[in-house]
């Protein structure tokens, strides 16, 4: 699995530099539930997605929806296990560690960059 760095270009804050991407079904289906944790500078962005839920994982996340232009359509803080968190306007959600969004003040309006490794 490819891993990518995602920006806020807004706050000028770095969200995560080890992201990995959830671009397949099974890729999506598995998700973060093999995980016990995720450190800092971790997540899985899941493309397409407008949609999440916690069930069966072991810890809270930050769920950050993004548009198709990679745009704040919502952030879900601390979403503890077993919950769900939707945003009809997704088309992708960025996971990360608990805390994360509001260490970076990421909120609605806000523009993202994904920053790709150099080939």
């Amino acid at each position: 699995m490819s891993q990518v760095t995602f920006f806020n270009l807004s706050k000028d804050t770095l969200l995560g530099d080890a992201i990995d991407i959830a671009d397949t079904a099974a890729a999506r289906n598995r998700g973060l539930l093999k995980h016990d944790r995720l450190n800092e500078g971790e997540g899985l962005w899941i493309v397409p997605c407008e949609a999440v839920h916690t069930f069966w994982m072991r810890f809270a996340i930050d769920a950050v929806f993004l548009d198709k232009h990679k745009k704040v359509t919502k952030v879900v803080a601390n979403l503890p296990p077993s919950r769900l968190a939707m945003s009809w306007r997704a088309r992708s959600v960025l996971e990360l560690p608990a805390g994360m969004a509001a260490q970076t003040r990421t909120e609605a309006g806000d523009q993202i960059e994904i920053r790709r490794p150099p080939s």
